[in-house]
């Protein structure tokens, strides 16, 4: 959640704090603010986007060559002007600006309270920013010291900025649960949540790990653990490039995201899928192979679309590999104190590799002796540096907030890692094994097939856009297809879906269906096929309207379905990858019907990384 920036150089702070904000904004778009220093400090702030701040301080005085810049998503504090960060301290000395949530901020505000202190907000972070000033004055210590004592007292997740008017040469950073990367020019550096808005300037850059504070000068970046000790920063150089978090000339981040998905899904394979030679490469699976193979069962942890993502993999993996598998929302994981043994397999599926349950998740289930691997988009993210070993799905940056080239990257890896271990484990034959890798192989070409008309998916949108409910059906492998094409509608044009195995309409939902109902089934080709047709009749018996994913050359569901958006034919194993395509397509062109802003849907932010 929210998104942070900041500056310190020869440059002018303002422009650079401010199209980092932009890169930023799917972090979070309550509101934006930023705090200059310029002989003076200067804070200004506006609830909306960023582009609303830039218009209400047309005219103000910009300048200065330290800045930290925010856009929210709110946690403490309805979006207001007034919640707005950066916060002033209270002598109006500092300005900070927080991502994440304090948990114990009440006890804190309590105490200031009863010192004389006032708040002009209601979020947690003025709370911590006057605590820190607090133990500066009745310590008499450095604002370093202040910040670190400080740290040490409070609960919770944390990325925070924080400037000083009275030392305009330094920027204090700190992390824990919220991830900060600095990136290091010549004379300048640069933060951010995220390299997005780094990589304009500078490839290299360092990942500051939790229980870490960065004191950061033009010229100078020094490490240090809460304890004053210095740690050596290690410098990494940025896989990416500008043109990745630019629009490309899209309409939109979802649709250009949609689009890559031939070239993401070939580059997630590329080197590692070589069907001719009949193998898999894959070294954290390859060096960990004994563990994965020999597990007494495998948990798969994740939130969202991640989640949906592992529900693919349960059925790829005990189909395969023959090994059990839970699939574990993770919020409720770190929670409900699970029996994990030494040996177990935990699998944490993130795309950003920030998000805070899983992160709890996985530091639990690795004190009792799992056995982590993990499967990120993001390098260098916490996940990947907590995992035993892992995989990257390399499907680059996914701007737009609703998940789709993440998803099938994952499903990619997923597949390619269960065959993977099948092999190994001898749980499957050599001519299923051999067919199945050269399935996948075809997978980008077919995606890339699906792509070349959408006008027909736009047309089904138009005609179903005005539906206050949804009701999205499959089996088996395309079951989790469904409850991905219900998180997508969802998320993107606000009307209510819901996802459900296809047996199990019998069992209540059916009780909903009328001639108002739009039904999205996902019905291609496989072995449940007969049944699904069957559960299309029984819809349509009670006159709700049919939209149907099937399989090119299907001749059956076209004649059933109201209407029918095809993929090309697939082995129900890799299906997923191409039947989610058309799901992601009609939830965008919906909510751009519906005249929504698809990159950012209300309440929604990219990363979740507060509890």
């Amino acid at each position: 959640m929210c998104g942070i920036v900041g500056y310190i150089g020869e440059r002018q702070a303002y422009p650079i704090v401010v199209k980092g904000l932009k890169r930023l904004e799917y972090r979070g778009y309550d509101s934006a603010g930023v705090a200059l220093i310029d002989e003076h400090l200067s804070v200004y702030k506006k609830k909306g986007k960023v582009a609303d701040m830039e218009d209400a301080i047309v005219g103000q005085h910009l300048g200065g060559h330290v800045g930290i810049g925010h856009t929210r998503w709110a946690t403490h504090g309805e979006p207001s002007d007034r919640n707005a960060h950066p916060h002033r301290s209270a002598s109006g000395k500092l300005a900070m600006i927080h991502n994440g949530i304090i948990e114990n901020y009440m006890a804190i505000k309590e105490e200031l309270t009863q010192k004389g202190y006032h708040f002009s907000s209601d979020t947690d972070t003025e709370v911590l920013l006057n605590f820190i000033e607090d133990i500066r004055v009745n310590n008499a210590c450095g604002l370093e010291e202040a910040l670190r004592i400080a740290l040490k007292r409070i609960v919770g997740a944390y990325c925070i900025l924080l400037i000083d008017e009275d030392d305009p040469g330094t920027i204090l950073a700190a992390r824990k649960g919220s991830p900060l990367v600095i990136g290091i020019g010549k004379n300048e550096h640069f933060l951010a949540s995220d390299a997005s808005p780094i990589i304009e300037y500078t490839k290299e850059v360092v990942y500051v790990n939790d229980y870490q504070v960065a004191i950061v000068k033009k010229d100078e970046l020094v490490l240090k653990n809460l304890g004053n000790e210095k740690v050596t920063p290690f410098i990494t150089k940025l896989d990416m490039e500008l043109a990745a978090i630019e629009k490309g000339g899209y309409d939109h981040f979802m649709l250009k995201e949609i689009h890559e998905q031939p070239a993401t899904i070939f580059d997630c394979l590329r080197g590692r899928l070589l069907p001719e030679a009949g193998l898999i490469k894959m070294g954290g699976v390859e060096a960990n192979i004994d563990a994965l193979i020999n597990a007494p069962r495998i948990i798969i942890v994740a939130c969202g679309t991640s989640w949906h993502a592992g529900l693919v993999a349960e059925y790829l993996i005990e189909e395969t590999c023959r090994i059990p598998v839970e699939v574990e929302y993770a919020s409720e994981f770190r929670y409900r104190n699970p029996i994990i043994h030494p040996g177990d397999v935990i699998i944490a599926i993130s795309q950003s590799g920030e998000t805070a349950d899983t992160l709890v998740a996985l530091e639990n289930a690795k004190e009792k002796g799992a056995f982590i691997f993990g499967i990120v988009n993001s390098v260098g993210s916490s996940i990947a540096r907590l995992s035993h070993a892992g995989a990257y799905t390399h499907s680059g940056p996914e701007i737009g907030v609703a998940s789709t080239k993440a998803f099938t990257g994952q499903l990619a890896v997923i597949s390619m890692m269960a065959l993977k271990m099948a092999a190994a484990k001898g749980t499957i034959t050599t001519e299923k094994y051999t067919e199945l890798l050269f399935e996948l192989q075809a997978i980008p070409e077919k995606v890339a097939t699906i792509l070349k008309d959408t006008s027909h998916i736009e047309a089904i949108a138009e005609k179903y856009k005005d539906a206050s409910d949804f009701l999205f059906l499959g089996r088996g492998y395309n079951f989790p297809v469904a409850l991905e094409g219900a998180l997508k509608l969802k998320e993107i044009s606000y009307i209510h879906a819901e996802g459900y195995p296809a047996a199990e309409m019998k069992h209540g939902p059916i009780a909903l269906v009328d001639e108002n109902l739009p039904v999205v089934f996902v019905a291609t080709r496989d072995r449940f096929y007969e049944k699904i047709v069957s559960n299309v009749q029984e819809i349509k018996a009670r006159k709700g309207k049919v939209i149907c994913v099937a399989s090119e050359g299907d001749k059956v569901i076209p004649t059933m379905a109201d209407d029918t958006m095809f993929v090309p034919d697939a082995d129900e194993l890799v299906g997923p990858l191409l039947s989610v395509i058309p799901l992601q397509l009609l939830s965008y062109y919906v909510g751009l019907k519906k005249g929504y802003d698809v990159d950012k849907p209300r309440n929604l932010a990219k990363s979740v990384t507060v509890e």
